[in-house]
């Protein structure tokens, strides 16, 4: 493909139906060329086109525009393009591409240091202890909390229902998931597109998916280990890089592939990386915030109910700070975390084994849905009840503990899986619903941080998840 280019200037971005901001895409050139860079290192970027535009009209703006196509989702109008030219998304316009690629590859000296602290979060859900215990069940504290093997009891999920794991992959040959993870409906997606080769959706440097995913559906007879569907088949949707980072075109894949194949439930222990507020009102932020929300939509009108974690910063989601704590930008009440900052995402918050808010959880009113077991580096069980951190896989086929409203999430999305497992093919509102209506009401406590009565507050939304209450 020629790298000399005519410049398109599109125009500015326009309102779509009900205020949605959508792109039109450029129909006039100006006269004249501009060379290519053919030698700089190429960033993947999200742009914004208006839903249903044809891919040879995409196809023709980007090459203009010195980009080419990686991918292109026509149901919700976003392009995955990858681009030498460091000038790529003002050519486009910078409320409608952004790479968070290059903004870590490339940060500002104040971006720099935020990010280096902010790393922090992730360090928090590395693993604790791995544990070699013959029989791992008298360790799970986490399962009795939501009263799982009760459940378990009664139905431990349907294998029509599939969770789909957004996270850094699912290690295929662990004795507790090799039975419920479904090769074929994985893939990998930090390209921004899928790639079903196992290689791409296979744990590299995190077993980080592995332990969320023996959560929602691990079982292992020999070492008595059981997660809390494990009659439900799982995904691996690999949406992490070898670096740890989430970007825009990596989730936006995640979810469309989870529309796709009819997934019931997806998980997703993470923020998209590399901001941890995106504000859909300023420059590049805007663009990677509307992609991923017209994926989540898109994803729910397909049936898919998609359950976040909430965080490890101890942040009030409803009163966040005034800068970005990843990139010093400005925040304001309409950022949000993505993905749990979208409607129709249930936000998981963590307790401890003493069932008052882990330490590190984030929280606020109207912030989160329901509450799970992630453990506590304070709240320790007793002798012989294990760790403070959850009990899950992890590499090598082992077990191990974490923390984290990670840990959370999937005991949420495994109930989730259980209520669809008992109510095929309702809704994905529905599901939210009969999770938030079945969680147990847990009150504030004395912490004066917390603000709301136990049927709602801003610790623990609607109550603990119950596995048991899910079946019945």
């Amino acid at each position: 493909m020629s790298r000399f280019r005519s410049l398109l200037l599109p125009t500015a971005l326009a309102l779509g139906v009900g205020g949605v901001l959508a792109a039109p895409v450029a129909t006039a050139a100006p006269a004249g060329a501009q060379e290519c860079d053919t030698t700089s290192t190429p960033y993947n970027y999200v742009v914004l086109y208006q839903a249903g535009t044809p891919e040879a009209a995409v196809d023709r703006e980007l090459d203009a525009q010195c980009g080419d196509r990686v991918a292109y989702y026509r149901e919700i109008g976003v392009a995955v393009a990858s681009s030498r030219n460091a000038d790529f998304a003002e050519r486009l316009g910078t409320h409608r591409a952004y790479s968070g690629s290059r903004e870590v590859a490339l940060p500002s000296a104040s971006s720099a240091a935020a990010r280096a602290q902010a790393r922090a979060e992730i360090e928090t859900e590395e693993t604790v202890e791995v544990v070699a215990a013959a029989d791992l069940s008298d360790q799970q504290w986490d399962m009795r909390m939501i009263q799982a093997p009760e459940a378990n009891a009664v139905n431990e999920g349907s294998a029509s229902v599939t969770v789909g794991v957004l996270d850094s992959g699912i290690e295929p040959t662990h004795p507790a998931l090799a039975e419920s993870l479904d090769p074929a409906t994985s893939a990998g997606c930090n390209s921004g597109a899928p790639d079903t080769d196992p290689a791409a959706w296979s744990p590299t440097t995190s077993d980080h998916g592995t332990h969320v995913a023996g959560t929602i559906a691990g079982r292992d007879t020999d070492r008595d280990f059981t997660g809390v569907a494990p009659g439900v088949r799982m995904a691996s949707v690999k949406v992490v890089n070898d670096s740890g980072y989430i970007y825009p075109e990596a989730a936006v894949c995640g979810f469309m592939w989870a529309a796709e194949h009819g997934f019931e439930v997806t998980n997703n222990s993470y923020y998209i990386d590399p901001g941890m507020f995106y504000c859909p009102t300023q420059p590049g932020d805007s663009a990677a915030y509307e992609a991923v929300r017209r994926a989540v939509a898109h994803s729910q009108r397909e049936g898919v109910l998609n359950v976040a974690a909430a965080g490890n910063s101890n942040f009030d989601l409803a009163n966040p700070p005034e800068t970005d704590p990843n990139r010093g930008h400005p925040v304001d009440g309409g950022c949000a975390i993505l993905p749990k900052g979208l409607d129709g995402v249930v936000t998981t918050s963590s307790v401890g084994y003493e069932g008052t808010k882990s330490s590190f959880s984030n929280y606020g009113t109207g912030e989160v849905d329901v509450t799970a077991p992630g453990g506590d580096f304070a709240q320790l069980p007793p002798e012989g009840e294990g760790a403070g951190c959850v009990l899950s896989s992890v590499a090598g086929g082992q077990y191990g503990t974490k923390c984290g409203t990670s840990m959370a999430s999937p005991h949420a999305a495994g109930v989730a899986a259980l209520i669809a497992s008992r109510h095929p093919h309702i809704p994905p509102q529905a599901t939210a619903a009969l999770l938030r209506a079945k969680a147990d009401r847990v009150a504030c406590g004395d912490d004066d941080r917390c603000d709301g009565p136990a049927a709602n507050n801003s610790f623990y939304g609607r109550g603990m998840v119950n596995a048991l209450a899910a079946v019945r």
